[in-house]
């Protein structure tokens, strides 16, 4: 929807292909069983949507979603102990994904130059090795048609087959690599207690220690519209991910590096059964390295970088992968008339996609069996930097916000080769470490935890 809207800004009449029948309200989908699980947006995210669909953090925040400011609003255990709740640098949007997604449809949607095609999916690119000219596409009831266009873009996720087109049209296939923490997940809604519902709480997060402690167990309890948590619970490769909601409850206490999040839920009302998903692997496209790349196709989001949900970046980066198809045609432009403008718009998004892609294989990259090979040199050098920024962060506000600033992709990752920053991560912490979650007092009587 980002896209189609981005492409709409530029002049462009728009068709999505979309294979769901897409639902009216905030309401579930087949083609995103994901949504089940904790969403956010981050700020370079949100500012990305914004720029896209001016509005949409206003339609968010009258529907109830929280602004959360970072790290004022978060409690969250890392690696190297618990975070101080700094000043804000940054800042979140934690939305459930259903009331997400229906707020972009309606703004994007409602553009008079795109149009919906629902229940219906591509299954091949028309064109030459030199340049793409449309798309195949089938429809629900069997029937196939060709659309001609100027420009194809596949924004399908996951499940993407854009390699596999590019080799059918006697092109290489792209350099790829996949560094899968064998992370799963397992979530579940609850109803949060009265008072921390109506007083606002903040996000939970406990953060597993695949070095240290050499666990993927973890947890994030983070507060949603209409006084709601949504809890989601994750473990690695030999973890017994909690499948019931008597074993939810008992892992969220028992399992994970520390007892707060199964604390909370004890005085938390349970509104579903636990949902578990396990495609959580980190797997990206150099599609921008490729030697020679058709005219009029691009390929956004996941379906060039699917990154581990534990990081909340997916969104994110796909907002601004969008921006930046968007902003290279207002450059470059116009559509079916500038040499080389597919490779320019693949190269941009490229370069949107590498400070998210760094942050969670830097870490993910030592879970056992994530990779044939184990980590790289690059790999190591890379975490042991970002490792000593976080215990640096635990008692330094300046770097901690300059992380959450990168974490939440408003900056870029130089921001943290400053020798400024250099020279704080060589010093370490400035304050001694907390021995306790960093809970106010009124927040631990709002949820009942004493």
């Amino acid at each position: 929807m980002l896209a189609a809207r981005a492409l709409a800004s530029t002049g462009a009449r728009v068709t999505v292909v979309e294979r769901d029948a897409l639902p009216a309200g905030p309401e579930p989908r087949k083609g995103l069983p994901q949504a089940r699980h904790v969403h956010q947006l981050w700020s370079g995210g949100a500012r990305a949507l914004e720029q896209l669909l001016p509005g949409a953090i206003g339609r968010l925040r009258a529907a109830g979603v929280s602004r959360v400011p970072m790290t004022t609003d978060m409690v969250a255990l890392s690696p190297h102990g618990w975070y101080r709740r700094w000043s804000e640098s940054a800042f979140m949007l934690p939305a459930s994904r259903d009331l997400l997604d229906w707020v972009v449809r309606q703004l994007a949607l409602a553009h008079g130059d795109i149009e919906l095609v629902e229940r219906a999916e591509a299954v091949a690119l028309t064109g030459t090795d030199t340049g793409v000219t449309g798309v195949r596409i089938r429809a629900h009831d069997a029937a196939e048609r060709t659309l001609s266009a100027d420009l194809v873009v596949d924004a399908t996720g996951r499940g993407s087959r854009a390699s596999h087109w590019l080799t059918e049209l006697g092109l290489p296939g792209p350099e790829r690599r996949e560094v899968d923490s064998g992370l799963v997940y397992a979530s579940r809604l609850f109803r949060a207690p009265e008072q921390a519902a109506r007083d606002g709480f903040p996000i939970v997060n406990i953060e597993p220690d695949p070095r240290g402690a050499g666990t993927g167990r973890g947890g994030v309890l983070m507060p949603v519209e209409d006084g709601r948590w949504i809890v989601t619970l994750f473990g690695g490769r030999g973890d017994d991910i909690p499948k019931d909601p008597d074993h939810f409850d008992r892992y969220a206490l028992k399992e994970l590096r520390h007892p707060l999040i199964g604390e909370l839920l004890a005085n938390a009302e349970p509104l579903t059964e636990v949902t578990t998903t396990r495609t959580t692997a980190n797997r990206r496209y150099f599609f921008e390295r490729m030697p020679v790349w058709p005219e009029n196709f691009v390929v956004l989001g996941d379906a060039v970088c699917a990154l581990n949900p534990v990081y909340g970046h997916g969104m994110a980066v796909s907002a601004q992968s969008a921006l930046a198809l968007r902003d290279v045609i207002r450059r470059q432009g116009p559509l079916g008339s500038t040499p080389g403008l597919s490779r320019h718009i693949q190269k941009a998004v490229g370069r949107t996609v590498r400070a998210a892609w760094d942050l969670a294989i830097g870490a993910d990259v030592f879970y056992p069996g994530a990779t044939e090979t184990g980590p790289t040199l690059r790999d190591r050098l890379l975490s042991a930097y970002v490792g000593r920024l976080l215990y640096t962060a635990t008692g330094n506000g300046r770097v901690a916000r300059r992380m959450t600033d990168v974490t939440a992709l408003q900056r870029g990752a130089e921001a943290l080769l400053a020798p400024s920053v250099l020279v704080a991560a060589a010093v370490g912490p400035l304050k001694p470490p907390l021995t306790a979650p960093p809970l106010t007092v009124e927040e631990r009587k709002a949820a009942g935890v004493f």
